[in-house]
């Protein structure tokens, strides 16, 4: 796993990698089905919020990576899509979050594309979710968050992403309004700074993600 995460990001060390994954609550791993080699990770950890008056909890996912070979391949975002599924089903009456903080476009795009509710927002929609990134945030990284910005800034020393993984070009800043709004919020991720985020977890947003799931993969099968 970390051979893997090394290839794609700068200022890595196998410790602060252990360091890093001891903490996590649980990991999915994507293997080639011949080899068993890993060719993908997403890390996740459970954690307790006091927001509202309902209960409610966190799902924090740490870095996803993929070999660019498989870059599409959906078996994580579904794998954890049922994670999240399995924790509404289980706790009915508690609003369940996705946390994440976003140093690339990529990640922020699987945020936006698919959560109803989220925050931030290229649309400026559910602004009372600041709150619970300020909650996350503040309890994880206090001394990283910049509240003013809403930007996590861990130094130049931290991880970030190799020039040739997830580059903004003019043209897609053009073209997608939530990549040019990523870009604008975050305007130093190339150093690593992190975008946080937050998603609700509802029934709406679940079933919309696997309806495209399955649409997608209807799309492919070749006519009868």
């Amino acid at each position: 796993m970390y051979t893997l995460f090394s290839q794609y990001y700068e200022n890595t060390d196998l410790e602060t990698f252990l360091n890093d994954m001891n903490k996590k609550s649980g990991v999915f791993v994507l293997r080639e089905k011949d080899t068993g080699h890993i060719v993908g990770f997403s890390t996740w950890t459970v954690m307790p919020l006091s927001f509202g008056k309902k209960p409610t909890m966190g799902i924090f996912s740490g870095d996803t990576i993929l070999e660019k070979r498989y870059w599409g391949n959906k078996k994580l975002q579904q794998a954890f899509a049922l994670r999240l599924v399995k924790m509404k089903l289980k706790h009915p009456g508690t609003r369940i979050f996705w946390l994440l903080i976003s140093k690339g476009y990529k990640t922020y795009l699987l945020l936006a594309n698919n959560f109803i509710r989220h925050f931030p927002n290229h649309q400026s929609r559910n602004t009372r979710l600041e709150q619970v990134i300020d909650l996350y945030c503040e309890q994880l990284f206090p001394q990283y968050y910049d509240k003013e910005k809403r930007l996590l800034d861990f130094g130049d020393s931290y991880q970030f992403l190799k020039g040739d993984v997830a580059e903004i070009t003019e043209e897609m800043r053009g073209a997608n309004a939530r990549i040019r709004f990523f870009d604008d919020v975050n305007p130093t991720w190339r150093r690593g700074t992190e975008l946080p985020c937050v998603g609700e977890v509802c029934m709406g947003t679940l079933l919309s993600f696997f309806h495209k799931q399955i649409s997608g993969r209807s799309r492919q099968l070749p006519a009868a």
